[in-house]
């Protein structure tokens, strides 16, 4: 926690925090850390317990994934905080941790839409490593139902599932670029020259377009 603490930099701070996180440490130097500590579960776990956001980072990068207990990641999940926790709790530990299918089908529904976000997350990565057994056309129905009005991070997770769902999946793209269309969700995102909007129908295109295919029309 000294450690940390003399890595606090006032200007990371105040960018992180427009993003809604909460800790002032370059994520480079919180790496060197993570790889001079090398994984200690233990450590992990106390670091987690302080529920300091750099602390709980660096907590994601030293531990092992699959030494966690199904409840305790889904306890870590609802006390998770900020976005860049959030989001590394889901890729650096419940996606390699055994309990992750489970944790997907029970997060994806939940009421709490970070939670749920994190679900669709889990989803969106089953879509492209390991479609077989998902119901694709009715992953599209909930998210053409739902994505219009959801909160802010489950309308980009659902987005993101939607997106990777037209992209690696051609009998379903016509569709998935349809509800992209309709839904019109970040069609007016903010998009830094060179980068891919995450406009699903764009954004579908683009990708298909990369690997070789014919990029299907947008409106």
């Amino acid at each position: 926690m000294a450690e940390l603490a003399a890595l606090e930099d006032p200007k990371a701070r105040a960018v992180n925090e427009r993003h809604g996180d909460d800790h002032g440490v370059n994520l480079g130097k919180l790496r060197a850390l993570a790889k001079r500590l090398k994984t200690q579960q233990d450590l992990a776990r106390g670091l987690w317990a302080t529920g300091d956001g750099a602390a709980r980072l660096l907590a994601l990068l030293i531990c092992r994934p699959k030494a966690f207990e199904r409840a305790e990641l889904d306890a870590m999940m609802r006390e998770a905080r900020t976005p860049k926790v959030q989001d590394w709790l889901v890729n650096y530990a419940v996606k390699k941790s055994p309990h992750a299918e489970e944790l997907r089908v029970a997060w994806s529904g939940d009421p709490d839409p970070v939670v749920a976000a994190a679900g669709w997350a889990l989803t969106a990565e089953r879509v492209v490593k390991k479609p077989e057994g998902l119901d694709l056309a009715g992953l599209l129905d909930v998210i053409e139902a739902g994505m219009k009005d959801a909160p802010d991070r489950l309308q980009w997770a659902m987005n993101t599932c939607l997106a990777q769902i037209g992209i690696e999946h051609a009998e379903h793209r016509a569709r998935a670029i349809g509800i992209g269309e309709r839904l019109e969700v970040l069609k007016d995102y903010p998009t830094s020259p060179g980068c891919t909007s995450p406009y699903a129908p764009v954004w579908i295109g683009e990708m298909v377009r990369r690997q070789g295919g014919t990029p299907p029309a947008v409106r």
